[in-house]
């Protein structure tokens, strides 16, 4: 079995099998592989790849795959990382809605200033946390939000039993304190969370996105930011990454951070331990985990 794959830490490849031979991008590309690991964001080499190396299956280790979902040829499997980024992007959820109740980036400037500035501060307990993407990074986050007496309101595309759908937005989102975006970028949810959606959020909710930058309208999210709507939360952005002079830097109520959600630490260990089951079933003739449906 043959993988090509960027150059990743020694750990994500140390446990596959003897059988599997590991080629390089920066190597002479085999004329044939079973599995290709694609770097993250680089269309035109994936591009290449997928033009001159015959492939069977193409692995993402990204949970989103938008961004490669055009490039695929018919006839190629595509999988994606979904599990492997979720203990960090659940951990930066919590941070986000701790930083903002807590009144944190306020405070760091008063710091910044020498300002002594006390202030009352809200509760995570209590709050109503609508979480608009159920998949298992939604399932950590809900995991994490229990434990500070959050009453979660999950959201997924089909309904099942205590799971809403996006139908039911208009009567959920007047009762929630914060809403967390966690959806995949598709034709459906590109611009979701617009001016109409922004409309129906009670003054004051705390908007979390960590899903991708184009499910939010960024023009109708300025809009709410200036007169004071809500306040937000934003690893991702549209545009991406974000200009130094975009009015989202400078906006009231509004903590960025550099789609940094899923990188961690952990993150080779985790992958590898992805691969080391992916590859297995592979080899075994058993069904790949996570393949890619309807788009993701």
């Amino acid at each position: 079995m043959r993988i090509l794959s960027p150059r990743l830490r020694e750990e994500v490849f140390a446990l596959l099998p003897e059988e599997v031979e590991v080629h390089y991008l920066d190597e002479p590309w085999p004329k044939a592989v079973d599995f290709f690991l694609p770097p993250f964001g680089q269309e035109e080499v994936v591009r290449r790849v997928l033009e001159q190396v015959e492939v069977k299956v193409v692995q993402t280790l990204s949970a989103g795959v938008d961004w490669i979902l055009p490039l695929v040829p018919e006839g190629v499997v595509l999988c994606d990382g979904s599990g492997i980024h979720d203990v960090p992007v659940a951990e930066w959820v919590v941070m986000s809605l701790l930083a903002l109740l807590k009144d944190l980036p306020a405070f760091l400037q008063a710091q910044g200033e020498g300002r002594w500035a006390p202030t009352v501060l809200a509760d995570l307990e209590g709050k109503k946390v609508l979480l608009l993407g159920y998949g298992s990074i939604g399932k950590a986050v809900e995991e994490r939000l229990r434990a500070f007496g959050v009453e979660v309101l999950p959201v997924a595309r089909h309904a099942r039993p205590g799971v809403y759908t996006p139908q039911d937005l208009p009567h959920l989102l007047p009762q929630a304190d914060a809403v967390v975006v966690l959806l995949p970028l598709t034709p459906e949810t590109r611009g979701l969370v617009g001016r109409e959606f922004l409309s129906w959020m009670k003054p004051g909710t705390l908007l979390v996105n960590a899903g991708r930058g184009p499910v939010v309208d960024t023009e109708a999210l300025l809009e709410a930011l200036r007169e004071g709507k809500v306040r937000a939360a934003l690893d991702v952005t549209d545009p991406e990454p974000l200009p130094s002079d975009h009015p989202l830097w400078q906006s009231p109520g509004v903590l960025i951070t550099p789609h940094v959600a899923g990188l961690s630490q952990g993150f080779h260990r985790r992958a590898a331990r992805f691969l080391v089951e992916q590859v297995g079933r592979y080899l075994r003739g058993e069904p790949l985990r996570n393949v890619v449906l309807e788009g993701y």
